[in-house]
């Protein structure tokens, strides 16, 4: 029985994301027998307000599927943008430096910090530093990048600092993982060596959700016929999704007969795209919906979209793919070439270029009068979550490396870093809470 603590801003019970991915590790680990600590925030995302019966201003002690949770203090913006949105970092990373602290007593034999957020790294690396543990970093996003590139952060002559800041904490722990073949070369790229680096994709639920057999309840509770072809988009609705996309298209296509858009989420991107889309017939809102309605929620769609701006490529993956791509269902999203999900698409799904609302709309009015096509590249979503992402093969062989004794640059071999996945390196980005 091995002592793991691991620390991230986003946990169960948010269930989708990057706490949807943090809360389902920390049950399987504890399910195997390890002692799993979890140093976290109260949940918030992606509604971005702390939810009800939780703590906002001050730490909070549970037990959570198995797993010791310590929830910390919690600044939460209305508007998450610039300035405020790397404040609500920081607050995670001052509050969890305490809970980090108090665990020195616990001695966790390995540490694992999840990314977002890097504010609470150095607290990790230290506590495994003096107490003797393996520490890891699990990337999830470049959150550093992506906030620059996007312009959320306005870094100034900063910006130079900021960088070699990340490569240097980096360098740090004794391994990087991340998620895709595509994020794992930016590793490198920001001087993490071979020897330390691991592929650790994210999963599906293989068994949880499948391909219905018959028409999703969904259909008539929003009053769609059963013989209308969906376009569905789920998940969180913020800056880095290109949602506008969607408004754009719901608009050119409003008069197309048999064509629903449904677009279900939260985030401060829904607020824009509700007045895009207002007065259009042929679309509809709803919430996040709940864990044990899945399957029939993902199944709603004959037509999964997924938007993502062109500044992002890379240094995100969507952690809703995984599941679109077990509902077995076709996929139109925007990438350019050579990315990680144009990759990860290959042969499963149909690609446009980020931004060009034309080429989307037209790609998506193809797939909804093409049925065959749309059955063929749902077959080939289902098999390839079938056969790269099983979570039980992904957590078995990340529980395998995690518990690994730690090795030198010597020992680990001058190579490829290790592979978490099934999958080959350029494939890895086929995982969206």
């Amino acid at each position: 029985m091995t002592r793991i603590l691991v620390t991230g801003i986003n946990h169960a019970p948010e269930n989708i994301g990057i706490g949807k991915y943090t809360g389902e590790m920390c049950r399987w680990l504890a399910a195997r027998g390890h002692q799993v600590r979890m140093v976290a925030a109260p949940p918030y995302y992606p509604a971005w307000r702390v939810w009800p019966g939780h703590r906002r201003w001050w730490f909070r002690r549970e037990q959570l599927d198995g797993v010791d949770v310590i929830r910390c203090p919690l600044w939460v913006p209305r508007t998450p943008r610039g300035a405020t949105r790397l404040l609500h970092l920081v607050s995670f990373g001052l509050s969890s430096a305490c809970a980090l602290a108090y665990s020195l007593a616990w001695r966790p034999q390995v540490v694992v910090n999840v990314a977002p957020t890097l504010t609470s790294a150095p607290a990790a690396w230290a506590l495994a530093r003096l107490s003797g543990a393996r520490c890891w970093l699990h990337i999830q996003d470049f959150e550093l990048d992506a906030a620059l590139n996007m312009g959320i952060v306005d870094a100034g002559p900063a910006r130079r600092v900021a960088v070699a800041l990340e490569r240097w904490l980096l360098r740090r722990f004794d391994t990087v993982s991340t998620i895709s073949g595509r994020m794992l070369e930016r590793l490198g790229a920001k001087g993490v060596a071979p020897e330390r680096q691991a592929l650790f994709p994210n999963w599906a639920d293989i068994d949880g959700v499948r391909p219905l057999q018959a028409a999703s309840p969904y259909r008539a509770e929003l009053g769609i016929p059963d013989g209308a072809v969906v376009a569905l988009y789920s998940g969180n609705m913020s800056l880095k999704q290109g949602l506008e996309l969607l408004g754009e298209a719901a608009t050119r296509l409003a008069a197309t007969p048999g064509l629903y858009f449904v677009f279900g989420g939260q985030g401060p991107g829904r607020g824009p795209l509700e007045q895009a889309c207002a007065g259009l017939a042929n679309v509809r809102f709803l919430d996040l919906q709940p864990s044990e309605r899945l399957n029939d929620w993902l199944g709603l769609a004959d037509i999964h979209l997924l938007p993502q701006r062109a500044d992002v490529a890379d240094l995100v993956m969507p952690s809703k793919l995984t599941g679109m791509l077990a509902s077995g269902r076709a996929i139109l999203a925007t990438a350019h070439p050579g990315t990680g999900l144009a990759h990860a698409l290959e042969g499963s799904g149909v690609v446009v270029p980020p931004g060009d609302a034309a080429a989307f709309a037209d790609a998506l009015l193809a797939l909804a009068d093409d049925a065959p096509e749309r059955q063929r590249l749902g077959v080939a979503a289902r098999l390839q979550a079938e056969r790269t992402l099983a979570r039980d093969g992904i957590l078995a062989r990340f529980e395998q490396q995690l518990l690994a004794p730690r090795r030198g640059p010597a020992e680990a071999g001058e190579g490829e870093g290790q592979d978490l996945s099934s999958a080959p390196p350029e494939a890895a980005g086929r995982r969206e809470a």
